[in-house]
C-alpha cells in the first residue's frame, strides 16, 4: 500500500547507490529526484523506476534545499528526505505511515540513523545519530551553507525505528573528495559567522528550547575551542565509546579527526588572506 507521503532525494552522479534507495522508496506514490546536472546516468535510471526528475545547478546547499521546498510540486504535505545512500527500513516506513496519519501538533519527525563502515554498523562512534527526515514541507527551511540545520515552523516529534545510511558506499577516495569540499564551506561558515559577530549561548546549548537549536550553539561553541581534531577523536572515540566499534569505529573516529583539521586549516588560511597573508 502507498503511503500518502511524497519524497525527495538529492542527488550528484548516484548512478551507483540511487537503484537501492529507490527501491526502499516504493512505499511513496510520489518521488522526485532533485538532480544537481549528473553527468552518468542518475536521470536516467530515476525516471526508470518512476520518478520525477527535476535538475538545477547546485549552489549551496541550504539555498538549493530551500529552493526544492518552495518549487517542486509535492503531491503531499508531508515529504521524507532521502540521500542516494540511505535506505528506508521497513519498519520505518511502517512508523513513517503510523506519524502521517496520526502527527498531533508535530510539524515534522526526528528518526535514527545507523551508519556504516567496512560492513559494519557503527553503534557508539557517530556524531549525530538522529536526523530530521520527515516533515510538513511548507513548514521546514534550511540554514548554513553546508550541513544545513533544518528549522521548523513548529514541534518536531521522535520516530524511534531507523534508516541505514552508507558513507563510504563509494570508497575513501570519494570520500575524501566529497569532504574537502565540505570542508571548504564549513570553513567559509566559520568566518562569515565570526564577521558577521555571532555569540554562541551556552545556556542555549545545554538546555535550548529543541535540538536544532542546541546543536546549533554546541557547534558555535566547539568552533572557538583550541585542538578541535584531538577533541573530535576524543569525543567520539572515548566520550561515545567508538573504542566498542572496534578497529572501523578506531578509524571512522581518526577520519573526523582529518576532517576537523581541513576545517580548521582552511579556516586559518582564509582569515590570513583576508589580511593580505597566506599560510
Amino acid at each position: 500500500m502507498k503511503l500518502p507521503v511524497s519524497v525527495i532525494v538529492y542527488t550528484l552522479n548516484e548512478e551507483q547507490d540511487l537503484p537501492g534507495c529507490l527501491e526502499s522508496l516504493a512505499w511513496s506514490d510520489d518521488i522526485h529526484v532533485f538532480d544537481s546536472c549528473s553527468s552518468d546516468r542518475t536521470q536516467e535510471i530515476a525516471r526508470t523506476f518512476g520518478a520525477i526528475v527535476t535538475e538545477r545547478r547546485f549552489d549551496t546547499e541550504s539555498v538549493h534545499r530551500n529552493w526544492a521546498m518552495e518549487n517542486l510540486p509535492f503531491r503531499h504535505p508531508w515529504v521524507y528526505h532521502s540521500d542516494a545512500d540511505e535506505r528506508v527500513t521497513p519498519g520505518l516506513a511502517r512508523a513513517i505511515g503510523e506519524r502521517v496519519e496520526h502527527p498531533g501538533t508535530n510539524v515534522a519527525f526526528r528518526m535514527r540513523r545507523r551508519d556504516y563502515f567496512r560492513g559494519q554498523w557503527l553503534r557508539h562512534c557517530v556524531p549525530s545519530p538522529t536526523n530530521i527526515r520527515l516533515f510538513l514541507h511548507e513548514k521546514m527551511r534550511y540554514e548554513r551553507l553546508i550541513n544545513p540545520v533544518p528549522v521548523m515552523d513548529g514541534p518536531v516529534g521522535m520516530i524511534e525505528e531507523h534508516f541505514d545510511h552508507f558513507p563510504f558506499s563509494k570508497g575513501l577516495t570519494h570520500w575524501f573528495e566529497k569532504h574537502n569540499r565540505y570542508s571548504t564551506l564549513e570553513a567559509r561558515q566559520i568566518v562569515e559567522n565570526r564577521k558577521a559577530g555571532v555569540r554562541p549561548s551556552l545556556l542555549k546549548a545545554l538546555v535550548g528550547k529543541d535540538y536544532t537549536e542546541r546543536r546549533y550553539h554546541l557547534k558555535e561553541i566547539f568552533y572557538r575551542m583550541p585542538a578541535r581534531p584531538q577533541m573530535k577523536f576524543c569525543l567520539l572515540y572515548l566520550a561515545k565509546l567508538g573504542f566498542l566499534d572496534g578497529r572501523a569505529g578506531l578509524e571512522f573516529c581518526r577520519l573526523n579527526a582529518i576532517y576537523e583539521r581541513m576545517i580548521v586549516m582552511k579556516t586559518a588560511e582564509m582569515e590570513l588572506a583576508a589580511k593580505g597573508g597566506q599560510l
